[in-house]
């Protein structure tokens, strides 16, 4: 479908592998933050309690644009002047690129770290106690009961709502476009003000995302069957 379209389909298919590539990475990022923050939150620890609270609720409350443009424009500046504070008095040469890409990751996992987090956190709370506690009976540590009583069911509930996540994820990594990153949805744009036909290019991009998502569903669906083995459902 865009193996010409005036010579910029072979750049806007690079776009869309730049796209997938940001989204998984992305997606990488939020989980660790979201466990952690989920873990966090039921520690029982009062600091990393608040710490995790005020973390998923400043970056729940703020838009992600404004997110992504003050990491990308502010981090560059916070980078450059932590540069200049270790030259100064410590005559060490630092110095830190912020480009589009790391800045997209890092926008977008943060973000939806926080997302993650109450996932996971409503998940481990929906595991019975009962079954953590006969794990330890039967002489397991703490990580062969996460690992095998814990965590597959942790999983099974906390599917659907990754799922959604992934989802709007997914189509957030369109947002990368304003700081400059060359993915599939600036590529499209800078075609169809060159050609004068956004349709042309635009409504491709669409599909494309839509069988991300379609592929994606399918998956997750499979992922819920997987773990939803032997579950009795009303």
């Amino acid at each position: 479908m865009l193996i010409n379209f005036n010579g910029y389909g072979p750049s806007i298919l690079k776009g869309a592998v730049l796209t997938i590539e940001l989204a998984f990475l992305s997606l990488l990022l939020s989980l660790v933050l979201g466990l952690l923050s989920a873990s966090a939150k039921l520690s029982g620890q009062r600091v990393l309690n608040a710490i995790a609270t005020a973390y998923t609720t400043v970056i729940r409350g703020v838009p992600d644009l404004v997110l992504m443009m003050l990491l990308y424009f502010g981090g560059q500046v916070l980078m450059n002047d932590f540069g200049d504070f270790l030259s100064d008095h410590f005559n060490i040469d630092f110095y830190v690129n912020f480009d589009a890409f790391t800045a997209g990751v890092i926008s977008i996992g943060f973000i939806f770290g926080a997302y993650m987090a109450e996932t996971f956190r409503g998940a481990f709370l929906a595991v019975n106690r009962g079954q953590i506690e006969a794990g330890l009976a039967y002489g397991m540590n703490r990580w062969q009961v996460f690992h095998r009583v814990m965590f597959p069911q942790m999983l099974r509930h906390a599917l659907p709502g990754l799922g959604n996540n992934w989802q709007v994820l997914l189509k957030t990594t369109a947002l990368v476009s304003i700081i400059g990153l060359a993915d599939m949805v600036r590529l499209a744009d800078v075609a169809s003000k060159a050609v004068h036909s956004p349709f042309k290019f635009f409504i491709p991009v669409a599909f494309i995302y839509l069988a991300l998502t379609a592929f994606s569903e399918l998956f997750i669906r499979w992922l819920n069957q997987k773990y939803s083995a032997g579950v009795v459902r009303e």
